[in-house]
């Protein structure tokens, strides 16, 4: 391999056939049979394939873009995935469908900044690690954005030098100095909350990416300033929370959750004043809420806004004898209801042919609101893990200790 001491050049036409025959291997295996060759080169061609590997996982449409040079792994595995991405792109032309210009104040590979900044006229691209810095200069060509400019530097720096914008993006690192992980707000760099009056001051909306671990409620408290909340779920994961300030924020914001084609937004008071309908059985159907909904705390507007009735207060499961196909969650038809109970666990045994047979019949199960873990309940019910049926065990109103059997609608 070429030995050249830039490791941010372009691969060689003999380096890019390495990295596309070797791009399936395991990454560990590979550097193992290197290691003779450990220079900047072959560390590069290393990281390329690593990096277009978690690319085709988590943004497929860049996967195929030819010629990225890609960041090291910390920098590709806090970057948006695809669907978060393109959920930004989306909120982005709808409250600013007729904009100017924006910044990212914290560029990083570059994700966000390419599905977003070809919606404005001008873009800045900001960030303080100079290798990152040279990766966006030759990577955002490629992907067809040139109304780019990029600044290498701090973004509180760069804030005090920027022109009036339309848009400021920010996704705040969220370890501290020793790499480790951090939640809380205050904690992430930049400290969003001491910028926020200068990043109001320069532009007319402040979009904030943060961790899906982080206080929902006690950040929208600390920033005083936001008129929206956006959770985004994929496939039943929350994924990123998205914070969208301006100036004449409401005194509640709206909340949004998202997860691929479901969406539900509501008020804070909406919430608070909803008077949940309690079942006092299992109907035919069961919901569950998907996990952008729980993260959002919208756990009684359910009932009101979709005709079913909740468990118990404190399960979040819903039940119908009407099917609710537009619930935003997964639906289940139910098939059985035991008690938890010696006798209802050996009817359920009985029932379901989970005996301490070889091969247990299999089933997955989850529990809300119950004593046992889901790994103990699985055991109680002598099955494996796997299937098409779907066991819950719960609560039902006022305190009663049930075991679900049923099958995804």
């Amino acid at each position: 391999m070429d030995t050249g001491k830039n490791p941010l050049s372009e691969l060689t036409a003999a380096e890019q056939a390495f990295v596309e025959e070797h791009l399936s291997d395991d990454v560990s295996r590979l550097a193992l049979s290197l290691a003779h060759t450990a220079d900047l080169r072959s560390q590069l061609v290393l990281r390329q394939i690593e990096g277009l590997q978690t690319l085709q996982r988590k943004i497929p449409s860049l996967a195929a873009v030819k010629g990225l040079m890609l960041p090291p792994r910390l920098s590709m595995e806090q970057c948006s995935g695809e669907a978060a991405a393109l959920y930004k792109r989306r909120l982005v032309e709808r409250i600013l469908p007729h904009a100017a210009s924006m910044a990212d104040l914290t560029g990083g590979f570059g994700v966000d900044f390419s599905f977003m900044a070809p919606l404005f006229k001008k873009a800045f691209y900001v960030e303080r690690q100079a290798e990152l810095v040279a990766l966006a200069r030759h990577n955002m060509p490629l992907l067809g954005i040139g109304n780019a400019e990029f600044l290498g530097a701090e973004a509180e720096a760069a804030l005090s030098e920027m022109p009036t914008l339309d848009m400021i993006f920010l996704d705040p690192a969220r370890r501290d100095g020793s790499g480790r992980k951090v939640v809380m707000l205050a904690d992430c760099s930049p400290d969003v909350e001491q910028l926020m009056p200068a990043l109001l001051a320069k532009a007319r909306c402040v979009l904030i990416k943060l961790s899906p671990m982080l206080d929902l409620h006690a950040a929208v408290a600390s920033l005083a300033a936001v008129s929206e909340v956006h959770i985004v779920a994929d496939r039943g994961e929350v994924k990123e929370l998205l914070l969208l300030a301006t100036s004449d924020a409401p005194q509640q914001p709206r909340i949004f959750c998202a997860d691929g084609g479901m969406s539900f937004s509501f008020l804070p008071d909406e919430e608070a004043a909803a008077e949940p309908l309690q079942a006092t059985a299992v109907g035919k159907y069961l919901y569950e809420s998907h996990a952008a909904l729980l993260k959002a705390g919208a756990f009684k507007l359910p009932t009101a806004r979709f005709s079913v009735q909740k468990l118990h207060p404190n399960s979040h499961l819903y039940t119908s004898d009407t099917l609710h196909e537009d619930f935003p969650g997964r639906i289940f038809r139910v098939e059985k209801t035991y008690d938890f109970s010696r006798s209802g666990i050996r009817d359920f045994i009985a029932d379901f042919g989970s005996g301490k047979t070889p091969g247990r019949a299999q089933a997955n199960v989850a529990v809300r609101n119950f004593p046992l873990t889901a790994v103990e309940l699985r055991n109680r019910l002598h099955l494996s893990d796997g299937g098409s049926r779907y066991v819950f065990g719960t609560t039902l109103s006022p305190a009663r200790r049930i075991v679900i059997l049923a099958s995804k609608v």
